[in-house]
């Protein structure tokens, strides 16, 4: 069957107009050669920004793919950093490249926490999901999956110096986990309410937990090593007698602690009365930020031992002074008791007041007591502060404001220049004017509140209509307001340019729809003429208009109100011709095709009805989106209309065929608008996620057929990453489970290694019957034609095709894959690896497929007495190999260190700590040749 009627694909072309989205945080990153502290890390919808805080521009973009961004972590050598997504998957990007090469998918649901271990090697993520999953980063796996939390993960720390981890979660419950065993040893059931955050301070000796009150409750980490071995400090801690009964409770509770005790110490009071919604510390956790739902960010300063002690010294030194003058007489002298309170470990140091509410905050300290702070405003902005903590009174300055990229609010209408070049948008507070080439911000006046918009003929002015019923006109070349106009009483909802192109008409919520006429007048000021606008008729209406348009024949005008219908007048007399009844709920836009044949409603009923003109007959309805239709437009010159709806979706359609063409996905929250450019090559729309987005017109045709299919396949992928692991009847759920999930690279995985097998299984049944038939005819046999993939490979073996196969599964993807593949190819694939580690082949590979399948069908292959002699033969190999390769490694290293002594002992020089130093200086020398420069210039 031929193409009957070739529909031409629109794609996705750019994401613009966001800052930062408020589903993930932001954080410091270090790009090779940049300061630190000069480059933030922020998530843009499906993308990752990297602003240049000092130029305010974008200098890297890690390329999303479908969902969004929940989680950002940068690693410690600030090289990579991890990036989790709403789906559950974590990629990690290089900031060299801005490449992605490792992922990893074990989480059903939202990424809520990442965070890398002090060497960068492992990478714990928590999730909505209420799972804690270990992964290893250097072997591209999962370690293991914690399970015990019943609620969304909010916070999972590694320790330094030990194998635990720390995680707090909404269930109100912190888990110390032993990741030797996996399992969790300890559960602190001290809050009433969900943990939001934690921190760990005073060489990882303290745990600061912030919840859903006013207080920042302290607990005090006595590990086993350390237990009794260090005496009394002189100073008693002070303690209330409540806190007292909570502690000897908490002894009560957990009689034995094996690996540490934790005891509460005390809260810290916040200003703010509402939860925590981040808590952050510098590296060295000297500095704790915390911030509520309010614009105030509160910053407090954790001191060191020593310093404690030298504070409580001076207050000893007072206490014995003043008992001195107390006790003047004669008399015994008694040893005044100083009592050392959280207040003496922890203090306040400022707040900064933010010009927005605060989202997320990243701490970073600098050289000099300067210590960086970034915010992440709920508005779409993010702002940078500097403050000396080694002052007194130390007052923080903003250093940056990052705005010009995106609006305040949401965009509630868009609309194309008569060129196709220039692209406005509206919100709340400002209209912009954009290059849609270069998707740079051309112009950014303050307006009121914009419900509709148009450009004027010629390009050179811009309308919008207000919430407040005003319609303002801009000038762009100077970017000025060049007059308002009040013209309804009410929230004006629509504005359409007539097709005489010399007036607009205009509908509002004040039931009343007006016709305007273009006017040259003579500004009293400058002396020049300026364009305004001249109310000419009213047509008075029993309800609300929500949508005005002419029909391009200039005969008639819809209107549709709040009734649910929708009303036609001829435009010469106003006089009514006809109604269209059908929708159940408003019909919230529609839109007139370029012949004036078809009239297209979309409805908050989430259906859109085509109706013809000439007679107002229904042709069809539509069920269009799965929430309300909030725009439809027709592609100008053509009988295709798009529409956007609250469902997060854009949709195409065909208004002959009553077909769905194609639908566009990319935003994450509901499409208030969108706008088709003139010529009909691009589309921009806007969304509740404050991103705008570009859509072009490319020449590949879309066959509508292939397009249900991939919409099937969707579904399937979907259903798949939500299934759950079917329970055994009999089993009890463990702590610890396995890392990765079943998806569908996964299955597909599995199936390469299966049809892999069986090619292997095919050419050894060749190979075993050609040398029968060999043995029989007493002579020798032409070889049969090895199989085609074979040959594509380069003659390669069967055997080493299977082993060529496993490596080019993804790391990340190994263990599942080879947990989906059917035990009856296990005794073939262990043969092979026999082979393998004999011939010295991917050692490190096979063992890790080895130990993995032994682990999970252990069961069986035990039970089979025909497999006993090949795993014994694998003991021996495998033993041998690896013992073969460790000394290798070993020679290896010891030779490298050997090397580095000789070299070291002729320079005399110290090879890498001077090599390290010298390179620092260079950098000193040349931010001074780069001062002196500036200086002579």
């Amino acid at each position: 069957m031929g193409l009957t009627k070739q529909y031409l694909r629109y794609a996705a072309s750019a994401v613009f107009g966001v800052i930062g989205s408020q589903k993930a945080n932001l954080t410091y990153v270090t790009l090779r050669g940049g300061e630190r502290g000069r480059y933030v890390a922020v998530a843009a919808c499906e993308h990752v920004f990297i602003w240049d805080i000092r130029k305010g521009e974008k200098v890297l973009i890690l390329q999303g793919q479908k969902h969004e961004v929940s989680f950002l972590c940068a690693s410690p050598d600030g090289v990579h950093i991890a990036v989790g997504y709403e789906d559950g998957a974590v990629r990690i990007f290089s900031l060299l490249s801005g490449e992605s090469n490792v992922s990893f998918n074990g989480h059903k649901s939202a990424v809520s926490v990442i965070n890398y271990d002090a060497l960068g090697a492992r990478l714990v993520t928590g999730s909505k999901d209420t799972d804690v999953i270990v992964w290893d980063i250097i072997n591209e796996c999962g370690l293991y999956r914690l399970r015990g939390h019943k609620d969304v993960i909010t916070q999972a720390l590694f320790l330094k110096d030990r194998n635990l981890l720390v995680s707090s979660s909404k269930d109100s419950f912190v888990k110390w986990w032993d990741l030797d065993t996996q399992h969790c040893f300890k559960t602190m059931v001290g809050h009433r309410s969900e943990v939001w955050g934690m921190v760990l301070l005073n060489q990882q000796n303290r745990l600061l937990t912030g919840s859903a009150d006013s207080e920042l409750r302290s607990w005090d980490i006595s590990y086993l090593d350390q237990g009794k071995a260090q005496g009394e400090p002189k100073v008693k801690k002070g303690k209330t007698l409540q806190e007292e009964e909570d502690s000897e409770k908490e002894e009560d509770e957990s009689p034995e602690e094996r690996i540490l005790s934790c005891k509460k110490a005390g809260s810290i009071l916040r200003e703010a009365r509402d939860r925590v919604v981040s808590m952050a510390t510098d590296a060295k956790a000297r500095v704790i930020a915390c911030h509520g739902n309010d614009m105030v960010l509160e910053l407090f300063s954790a001191l060191s031992e020593e310093e404690v002690q030298r504070k409580m010294t001076k207050k000893l030194k007072k206490a014995k002074k003043k008992a001195a003058r107390d006790q003047e007489g004669p008399g015994e002298q008694t040893e005044p008791l100083v009592e050392r309170t959280l207040k003496d470990e922890i203090l306040r140091l400022t707040n900064i007041k933010a010009s927005a509410k605060i989202r997320w905050v990243d701490c970073l300290s600098c050289a000099g007591g300067e210590l960086k702070v970034a915010l992440l405003l709920q508005n779409n902005t993010v702002e940078t502060y500097s403050l000396k903590i080694t002052d007194k009174k130390p007052t923080a300055n903003k250093t940056a404001r990052l705005t010009l990229g995106g609006h305040r609010t949401d965009v509630r209408t868009l609309a194309f220049s008569t060129d196709n070049i220039a692209v406005l948008s509206a919100s709340g507070d400002t209209v912009k004017v954009w290059n849609r080439s270069t998707l740079q911000v051309i112009r950014t006046m303050a307006c009121e509140y914009a419900l509709c918009s148009l450009f004027v003929p010629g390009d050179r002015q811009v309308i919008l209509g207000s919430k407040s019923g005003t319609l303002q006109i801009f000038e762009l070349a100077s970017g000025s307001l060049l007059e308002t106009v009040d013209a309804h009483s009410g929230a004006l909802w629509s504005l359409c340019l007539s097709p005489d192109q010399r007036g607009i008409v205009t509908g509002s919520a004040d039931k009343t729809v007006k016709f305007w006429e273009f006017e040259l007048i003579k500004d009293q000021g400058s002396g020049q003429k300026r364009l305004t606008l001249k109310h000419t008729r009213t047509l008075q209406l029993e309800e609300d208009v929500l949508c005005v348009k002419l029909s391009p024949d200039h005969r008639l005008l819809a209107v549709s109100l709040l009734d649910c219908t929708v009303k036609i007048f001829y435009t010469d007399t106003l006089k009514f011709f006809l109604s269209l009844y059908g929708h159940k709920l408003p019909v919230l836009c529609l839109d007139i095709s370029h012949d004036s044949a078809l009239i297209a409603t979309g409805s908050a009923d989430r259906n859109v009805k085509i109706w013809g003109l000439e007679f107002g007959d229904c042709h069809r309805s539509l069920f269009a989106h799965d929430d309300s239709v909030m725009f439809l437009q027709f592609v100008p010159k053509t009988h295709l209309f798009f529409t956007a709806g609250k469902d997060k979706k854009i949709k195409q359609w065909d208004a002959d065929k009553f077909e769905h063409i194609q639908t566009l996905e990319g935003h994450h929250r509901e499409v208030w608008c969108l706008s088709i450019s003139p010529n009909g090559d691009h589309l921009v729309s806007s969304s509740h996620d404050k991103s705008l987005r570009l859509w072009e017109r490319t020449r590949e045709p879309i066959i509508l057929e292939e397009e249900r299919e991939m919409e099937r396949e969707a579904e399937f992928e979907e259903s798949m990453a939500k299934g759950d692991v079917p329970v055994v009847p009999g089993e009890t759920e463990g702590q610890a489970a396995p890392a990765g999930k079943k998806t569908v690279e996964t299955v597909k995985a599995a199936e390469r290694i299966m049809e892999a097998l069986e090619l292997y299984r095919e050419e050894t049944r060749k190979k075993e019957e050609h040398e029968y038939f060999c043995q029989t005819a007493g002579k020798q046999l032409p070889l049969p034609k090895p199989n085609p993939i074979l040959v594509a490979y380069g003659n390669i073996t069967p055997s080493r095709y299977v082993l060529d196969v496993i490596k080019k599964v993804r790391s990340s993807e190994l263990e599942v894959s080879l947990l989906v593949l059917p035990f009856h190819y296990v005794p073939e694939l262990l043969k092979l690896f026999n082979s393998y580690v004999q011939q010295g082949l991917e050692v490190e590979l096979v063992c890790r497929c080895l130990f993995f399948l032994l682990k999970i069908h252990f069961g069986q292959i035990s039970s089979n007495q025909m497999m006993l002699s090949i795993i014994d033969d694998l003991r021996t190999n495998t033993l041998c190999k690896v013992c073969e390769i460790r000394d290798v490694l070993g020679f290896n290293s010891a030779a490298l260190q050997f090397l580095q002594r000789e070299i070291e002992s002729k320079e005399d020089v110290m090879f890498f700590a001077d090599a390290t130093g010298r390179l620092e200086e260079k950098k000193k020398r040349r931010r001074k040749r780069e001062r002196a420069v500036l200086t002579v210039a």
